[in-house]
């Protein structure tokens, strides 16, 4: 009996360590996915948040650029209270004078 009972208990132990053998492999595929799964949202979120960042960048640019454009309007609004300033854009843009100045204008043929 004695080689008998060494025997199944040798085959309980194997259906156990069987048992344990699957557990660990269950678990190894589950941590493997898990860390598949992981890596793929973070390189994903990594792809995002640079294309987000570009997004950024290029609108601070526009803004930038909006800001100056409206900088530059806005002096420009004020200069259009100085009368010597509209005098010379009449002059200038549209070729009016004042009744007692006299234009003038280089000769257009010599170089």
């Amino acid at each position: 009996m004695g080689k008998y009972a060494s025997q199944a208990s040798s085959q309980q132990q194997s259906i156990k360590n069987a048992g344990g053998r699957r557990r660990l492999i269950l678990w190894i595929c589950f941590m493997l996915l898990f860390l598949c799964w992981a890596g793929y949202t973070l390189i994903n979120q990594r792809s995002q948040i640079a294309d987000m960042n570009m997004e950024l960048i290029n609108k601070e640019t526009t803004k930038t650029e909006t800001d100056q454009t409206v900088l530059q309007l806005e002096y420009e609004v004020n200069r259009l209270q100085d009368p010597e300033y509209i005098g010379q854009l009449a002059r200038k843009d549209y070729g009016l004078y004042r009744p007692e100045e006299t234009p003038i204008r280089p000769d257009i043929s010599s170089p």
